[in-house]
């Protein structure tokens, strides 16, 4: 019985002479294996796991035609391997600024309320006229001040570690190769 959450996505890409070039950058003079990525690739590959779960399995499934061209699944693997681990690395480090950015200001935020809060109702006295207005002024500013940091914090982390699972689930996903002779599949080995 299959499991209703765990989603298959199947990324099909066909492996021959003319095609292996135009999956990486034409201006990149490096061997294959270390090559950049095609933009077109980048969109197709943004494309086709676009609607990627929690629980999904990625697949990367090349075709080939002949052996000749089997020959080329491992570098094309290898460099989508580590644009991928790349593009992670960088997404976790964005993610550390975030909330290390969110915090400060947090505590930065605190610190001026308890200032505004404590200082200011000592500098006032009971008998003082317009300490409730003040009050009520200073409770609200105190609000608006604590309310994007809180925010951030409760509902803003959960975009950066989507972005970093499937990029983790794109860097490790399993590679299938499909041999047009024979139909039989093949795994490269990783």
């Amino acid at each position: 019985m299959s499991d209703p959450f765990t989603q298959t996505i199947n990324i099909y890409l066909k492996v021959d002479l003319t095609t292996i070039e135009d999956y990486f950058n034409e201006h990149d003079p490096a061997p294959i294996y270390r090559r950049q990525l095609s933009h077109k690739l980048e969109q197709y590959l943004a494309m086709a796991t676009s609607s990627v779960k929690r629980y999904s399995v990625i697949f990367f499934k090349f075709k080939c035609d002949t052996e000749i061209d089997r020959q080329y699944t491992e570098p094309l693997l290898y460099a989508v391997r580590r644009h991928f681990v790349s593009k992670q690395k960088i997404r976790e480090l964005e993610f550390a600024r975030f909330k290390k950015r969110t915090w400060l200001l947090l505590v930065v935020s605190l610190v001026v309320v308890i200032i505004s809060q404590g200082f200011l109702m000592v500098l006032l006295d009971d008998n003082h006229n317009l300490q409730s207005g003040i009050s009520n002024i200073i409770d609200v500013f105190s609000w608006v001040l604590l309310w994007q940091p809180i925010d951030k914090l409760l509902f803003h982390w959960n975009p950066h570690l989507k972005d970093i699972s499937l990029l983790k689930k794109l860097a490790t996903a399993e590679a299938i190769v499909l041999m047009n002779e024979k139909t039989k599949t093949y795994e490269p080995q990783t």
